[in-house]
């Protein structure tokens, strides 16, 4: 394994890899085609598959840092374009507004209906991902998007109902910078434009699960601080793992993009470590090596300047 000089962490050397877009599905359920991005190792066979949810307002084109890092190391990379995405400019009266979170669990979905159509789409992928090997992750709303698959209850502001949107399909999350408890922990803005906040459930989420939190991730939708986007781990149930990132606001170093310009606390040594440990779980959770995990779990136990991994 090769060491990180920047993080004291462990994992494999880069392999080159390949990303198409956009691949488009028709999804007439959602008023709109579904657009998706694809990265993948240019080598390799039994490749496990990474399922991305962005954030709000974001797009396939995002998170660059971490689908290039991931689809280097050995995975499928899927990113869908949500219909909340400013590339398509929903109005802010467009009725499908209070099912956004829904339809993006139906995105989800839909992408892994149609891993065929995606694979051979792709030159040279069709037959090398491992469809058994499904992890959920995103990013803010995108992490709860992931939750949900993995057993988040949230209720319908529509229905009042709490259905299980899980899929059996996907074997494990990994959630960054995502909502906490709703009730009186969400700010009034919270509370009135984003509806599927109100009252989680996180009892059901028992599948493995990684959390990643800014430590200064102060987001003006929770009364409670920092500490809000660490709910993930300390509500849910099952083997679940918090990578607590000092001094991380809400891109947590910039993970978001390239240079991206809503990043506020812009470090590229804070970026890697979110890579690198991302990286070591995955490789970790999908079976393929446990070294790189039990060596993050070890060094980020201690006094490391960057941040601190605990697990129950």
């Amino acid at each position: 394994m090769t060491p990180y000089r920047t993080t004291g962490l462990t994992g494999p050397a880069p392999t080159p890899a390949i990303a198409v877009k956009p691949l488009v599905l028709p999804a007439p359920h959602r008023g709109a085609d579904l657009h998706v991005r694809v990265s993948a190792p240019v080598t390799g066979s039994s490749l496990p598959i990474v399922l991305f949810a962005h954030g709000f307002g974001s797009d396939l084109d995002g998170y660059a840092p971490l689908a290039d890092h991931w689809a280097t190391h050995g995975f499928v990379v899927l990113q869908p374009t949500h219909l909340d995405s400013k590339r398509l400019a929903a109005p802010a009266d467009d009725p499908r507004r209070p099912g956004l979170w829904r339809y993006r669990v139906q995105d989800m979905r839909h992408i892994l209906d149609e891993l065929e159509t995606l694979e051979s789409s792709v030159p040279g992928l069709a037959g090398r991902a491992d469809r058994s090997r499904v992890v959920a992750a995103g990013h803010s709303f995108g992490g709860q998007t992931a939750g949900i698959l993995v057993g988040l209850r949230v209720k319908d502001p529509q229905t009042g109902v709490a259905e299980d949107l899980s899929d059996p399909r996907v074997m494990a999350s990994v959630q960054l910078a995502t909502a906490g408890r709703g009730g009186d922990d969400l700010t009034p803005f919270a509370h009135e434009n984003l509806p599927w906040l109100r009252d989680p459930d996180f009892s059901h989420t028992t599948a493995p699960g990684l959390v990643v939190a800014g430590d200064k991730d102060d987001l003006p939708l929770s009364t409670r601080g920092p500490s809000w986007t660490s709910d993930p781990y300390t509500l849910s149930r099952g083997n679940k793992s918090l990578l607590t990132v000092y001094g991380g606001e809400h891109f947590l170093g910039g993970i978001s993009g390239y240079g991206a310009a809503e990043t506020t606390d812009e470090d590229p040594d804070r970026v890697a470590l979110v890579q690198q440990a991302t990286l070591a779980y995955l490789r970790h959770v999908t079976g393929i090596d446990h070294s790189d995990w039990e060596t993050a779990r070890s060094v980020l136990t201690g006094a490391h300047p960057l941040g601190r991994l605990e697990s129950k």
